[in-house]
């Protein structure tokens, strides 16, 4: 199947206050369920605001979205499946 995009909004209290230790074994445990996944899904970036994280995904679809949450102990609050990008080049003539 092919990998598609996804945003995942995950409300985690305080996540903002979180030092590098805790983030970093936030990551780890996220890299740690990936592997065991396989290549269904993939961490693209995450983005670390007061209350909540925006984490880019790819993935085969939400399904394992989901079973990524559930044994990582991260909840995925929101899935947003993105269905193109822009940015500032995109405002460039053809």
């Amino acid at each position: 199947m092919t990998l598609q995009r996804y945003i995942i909004e995950r409300d985690i209290p305080e996540v903002g206050t979180f030092e590098r230790d805790q983030l970093r074994g936030a990551a780890a445990k996220s890299n740690e369920v990936l592997e065991q996944l396989g290549p269904d899904i993939q961490w693209a970036e995450s983005f670390v605001a007061d209350n909540k994280t925006f984490c880019v995904y790819l993935a085969t679809g939400e399904d394992i979205i989901h079973k990524h949450a559930e044994i990582s102990g991260f909840p995925a609050t929101k899935i947003t499946k993105i269905g193109k990008m822009i940015d500032p080049t995109t405002a460039a003539p053809d």
